[in-house]
C-alpha cells in the first residue's frame, strides 16, 4: 500500500479555481444561477396552481417538478462528489414525481395543483429533515 502526501496549493494555483474564488469575471455566477433557478421554479408552481394557459407553464413547472425534490436530496447527498451527487438527485427526484403520480392516480384523485402541492411538501419535508439532521449533529460536535 503507498501512503499518499496531501499537497499544500500554491497561492496562485489551481485550487483557488476549484473553489470558486476565482478573481475575474464570472466568479459570482453561481449565485447568479441559483436565484435565476429559483425564480424559474416559482414562476412554474404559480403558474401551475393557478391554472395559466401561459405557453411557458410546462417548461417552467416540469423544471420545478424536477429541481425542488433534487436540491432537497442534493443537499441530503453532502459528501458525495459533484457530479454522483447531481445523478442521484435528479434520479431521486424522478422517483419522488413518479411515487406522487402514482399515488395520485391509485386513490382516483389526479390534479396538476395537487401534484405540485404534494411534491413541494415531500420536497420540503426532506429539506426540513436535513436541517434538523444538521442541527443536532452539530451540537453533538460542539459539546
Amino acid at each position: 500500500m503507498q501512503t499518499l502526501g496531501i499537497k499544500t496549493p500554491s497561492p496562485g494555483g489551481a485550487a483557488a479555481d476549484a473553489e470558486g474564488a476565482r478573481p475575474g469575471p464570472g466568479r459570482g455566477l453561481s449565485p447568479l444561477l441559483a436565484g435565476a433557478a429559483t425564480a424559474v421554479g416559482s414562476v412554474g408552481a404559480l403558474l401551475a396552481f393557478i391554472d395559466s394557459t401561459s405557453p411557458v407553464r410546462g417548461p417552467c413547472t416540469l423544471f420545478f417538478l424536477l429541481m425542488a425534490p433534487a436540491m432537497a436530496i442534493a443537499a441530503a447527498l453532502r459528501g458525495l462528489d459533484p457530479f454522483g451527487r447531481a445523478l442521484c438527485a435528479l434520479a431521486g427526484a424522478v422517483v419522488v414525481n413518479m411515487l406522487v403520480a402514482q399515488g395520485m392516480l391509485a386513490v382516483h384523485r389526479w390534479s396538476v395543483r395537487g401534484g405540485v402541492v404534494a411534491v413541494t411538501v415531500l420536497s420540503l419535508a426532506a429539506l426540513l429533515l436535513v436541517l434538523i439532521r444538521e442541527r443536532i449533529y452539530g451540537k453533538h460536535t460542539q459539546e
